[in-house]
């Protein structure tokens, strides 16, 4: 992946590290601190900024050596990041521990249809399509890979339960059926750079924090609850959302391969949902009833982020604008 142009102080001091190491100026751009604590935390600078430093224990970036990803600078400039990311979800994310009333509202399909994959469904453009797509790049090429981060941090059923899933989501032992490279037949299918991180240039903020929310739960067991809500949002929604998708790449006469990706989810996600409602929340809350909390936090704060995305590209679609930060010809 290569690196991204900056979008602020913070972002410019991870990039600094990321290509220079700890001589770069640990947290500093030109010897002042990057100020992680008057940033918007939801914001194009510290998102990106905290997409960068978690960006290491994914995958190679151009130009950045492998021994960055527990570079001391790179982890000191993003502990204040998350904890201000953390801190603005907190805030806005009600904190209770009832878990089935958090994933209710997941469980029926909304009465007004107004969501991104029903206007995609109902009168979407391939040029609305393909920007879908490429705001979804960002996670669905990494796909489950922040999730297997919870692995180790379970215990007995919940963890089988757990690797069950993943072992689908991974191509269930077959390469050619792992989810992420099925997204990437997509993508290819339909005109778009395949290539991992591609489109990150022109992903926006509220793109970057949909993925990151997940990458901050899955590398803290402090925050195994969280990890566990988010990945229930994920596989509960995703059957619905699949099935308007297919339909929508039907109408517009995609390629087979470009449909395969979201029939893939139809059924299987399905059945993963009731794996994660469950046995994975259900044997995580057995064995640890206190993290309630946290899994209601988790789903919550994903479906937050999930619907300030899904409004933003509307927003944007509805004023005949872009929904990304660059058209996709100079992304």
């Amino acid at each position: 992946m290569r690196l991204p142009e900056a979008r602020g102080p913070l972002s410019e001091a991870v990039r600094r590290v990321l290509l220079t190491g700890p001589d770069g100026g640990a947290g500093a751009v030109g010897g002042v601190p990057a100020p992680a604590e008057d940033a918007d935390p939801f914001g194009e600078d510290l998102q990106l900024a905290l997409y960068l430093a978690y960006e290491p224990h994914y995958r190679s970036i151009e130009g950045v050596a492998d021994e960055r990803e527990w570079d001391p600078a790179l982890l000191a400039l993003r502990r204040p990041m998350e904890d201000a990311f953390l801190a603005a979800l907190r805030a806005e994310v009600p904190a209770d521990g009832d878990v089935e009333a958090a994933l209710a509202p997941l469980l029926e399909e909304p009465v007004d249809g107004r969501g991104v994959s029903h206007r995609l469904m109902d009168a979407g453009t391939w040029e609305l399509m393909r920007e879908y797509l490429a705001h979804r790049s960002l996670y669905q090429l990494k796909e489950s890979d922040p999730q297997a981060w919870l692995i180790p941090r379970l215990e007995g059923r919940a963890k089988a339960a757990l690797v069950a899933v993943e072992y689908d989501e991974f191509g269930a032992g077959r390469g050619e059926r792992v989810h992420a490279h099925l997204f990437a037949e997509l993508m290819a299918g339909a005109g778009l750079d395949p290539a991992y991180g591609r489109y990150l240039d022109a992903a926006p903020a509220t793109t970057l924090a949909t993925v990151n929310v997940m990458t901050l739960f899955g590398l803290h067991r402090a925050l195994r609850g969280a990890a566990a809500g988010n990945f229930a949002v994920l596989e509960i929604t995703s059957p619905p959302g699949a099935r308007r998708m297919a339909k929508a790449l039907e109408r517009l006469g995609a390629q087979e391969r470009c449909v395969r990706f979201f029939t893939e989810h139809i059924e299987a996600d399905a059945v993963h949902e009731q794996v994660l409602r469950r046995e994975v929340l259900g044997g995580l809350l057995e064995r640890e009833p206190g993290l309630a909390p946290d899994v209601v936090f988790g789903i919550r704060a994903t479906a937050l982020l999930d619907e300030r995305w899904g409004a933003g590209v509307l927003a944007a679609w509805d004023e005949g604008r872009t929904s990304l930060r660059m058209p996709l010809g100079t992304g």
